[in-house]
């Protein structure tokens, strides 16, 4: 099969779309986060791209999509050695009929592969240390999603067997992040004072920079995962821009009614909901299901944030309350609306049914709550080992010392903003080190006055 050019460039740039989704996550939690945590919150998001690419080339791929010589094996992970980082049998191969070179698809899937591991960081801010996130975003990637990837996209169990459907991520990404952001903050502890502390947003603008770079990037992540250009694949775009909306509108509202006034933060934090609600489904519904969605998910996170006071998990910038409720939320709204006139693909290829509301009944809602429910009850569970592994070993938690005075500095020798007072005034300009006494000299309009 020839390479399809017009399939080819616009995965490539689907992909870029995706990627820049990671700096704007950083932005996004980096608003949010105390101004002296700032750095090590952008921190966790901007080093995953660096980790999760390379261990993605050397093996994840290969696990996650390649297939297993052995069939029940195949079912649970995949390929050891079909796209070993190694190999180069592979190179010119075309993924399946999308006319689009297997080179491409595993860097599309590498962007997804990297804002995933980025999300758990959000809950776990201003208290983790930097080598013991780097150690659990290892290990989560390795023994957590890539086998989910396989079970839901790769031909496991989950998407083959099961028949669960996502069309983007809502159960393999942010449901799967959600659980283990979860597990990982109940080993972690909670933040020193919270939450009879104020933990209030350092930089809103920065929030809403965030959340419309993620905005923007979703595009490339729920539209470009249909692999070609098509009816779904505008579906999905639309869909993305009018749940994200309905998701801003929902969360205003709840504000509004329960507050007294709506917040940047709240629209901001309302869109990611929105985001997150449509991806499983933004390629099987229609445009109005998508919109009724927003107003959902948006509504129901706006609450959900809230549980973490009543329950007493402290999770930071609220990935449970967003990405884990909106990701299930997303996950069941499959088996209500999803239809054939939206993807033809749906029985004939996927072997899945439409929605209740399409005459589907009720089969695949139980298909999704399976799938939904495998995946949080094993990424959570690795999670909280991972994270006593590590607690026990090189340790998982900055010194009090640190988290009070700033985790920045303690894990990092440099902070966000410079507070400090100018001094040096005409030696600094000119780029000369002060006199030793420059300290008792008096300014000339001091010598003048007195």
């Amino acid at each position: 099969m020839e390479i399809d050019t017009g399939n080819t460039a616009w995965l490539l740039l689907s992909s870029a779309l995706v990627l820049l989704m990671t700096p704007g996550l950083a932005l996004f939690y980096g608003g949010l986060n105390r101004s002296k945590g700032v750095l090590n919150m952008m921190m966790m998001s901007f080093s995953a791209i660096g980790l999760i690419s390379v261990l993605w080339v050397i093996y994840g791929f290969s696990l996650a999509f390649g297939a297993n010589d052995n069939a029940s094996l195949n079912n649970v992970i995949g390929s050891f050695t079909q796209y070993l980082g190694t190999e180069t049998d592979f190179i010119g191969d075309i993924w399946g009929e999308t006319g689009i070179p297997v080179y491409v698809f595993l860097a599309f899937q590498m962007m997804f592969a990297i804002i995933t591991v980025a999300l758990i960081s959000g809950a776990a801010s201003d208290r983790l240390k930097f080598s013991g996130w780097l150690l659990f975003a290892f290990g989560w990637f390795t023994l957590v999603y890539v086998p989910v990837a396989h079970w839901v996209w790769g031909g496991g169990f989950i998407g083959a067997k099961i028949k669960a459907l996502d069309f983007a991520g809502g159960t393999a990404v942010h449901i799967n992040a959600g659980a283990a952001a979860l597990g990982l903050v109940l080993v972690l502890g909670k933040r020193i004072g919270w939450p009879k502390e104020s933990f209030k947003p350092h930089n809103v603008p920065f929030v809403m920079l965030g959340a419309g770079l993620l905005w923007f990037g979703w595009f490339g992540f729920n539209a470009g995962s249909e692999l070609t250009v098509d009816s779904t694949t505008g579906a999905a775009f639309l869909n993305t821009q009018v749940a994200t909306a309905a998701g801003v509108l929902g969360w205003i509202i709840v504000e509004w009614l329960r507050d007294g006034k709506p917040t940047l933060v709240g629209a901001s934090s309302g869109a990611v909901a929105g985001l997150v609600a449509i991806t499983p489904a933004c390629g099987f519904i229609a445009p109005l299901p998508a919109v009724i969605l927003g107003i959902i998910a948006g509504a129901v996170c706006a609450m959900a944030v809230s549980l973490k006071y009543k329950l007493g998990y402290d999770d930071s910038l609220d990935v449970v309350g967003v990405h884990f409720v909106a990701g299930w939320i997303g996950s069941l709204w499959i088996g209500l609306f999803a239809t054939l006139q939206v993807n033809g693909a749906i029985e004939e290829v996927l072997g899945a049914n439409e929605g209740l509301f399409y005459g589907g009944g009720v089969t695949q809602i139980g298909r999704q709550f399976a799938g939904s429910a495998i995946v949080t009850v094993y990424s959570f569970a690795i999670a909280v080992a991972l994270a006593f592994i590590i607690k026990v070993t090189i340790g998982l938690r900055a010194t009090s010392e640190a988290e009070v005075d700033g985790i920045d500095v303690a894990e990092h020798a440099e902070s966000g903003y410079d507070l400090s007072p100018t001094t040096g005034g005409a030696f600094a300009q000119a780029g000369i080190a002060p006199p030793a006494n420059a300290a008792q000299q008096k300014p000339v309009s001091e010598k003048v006055a007195g």
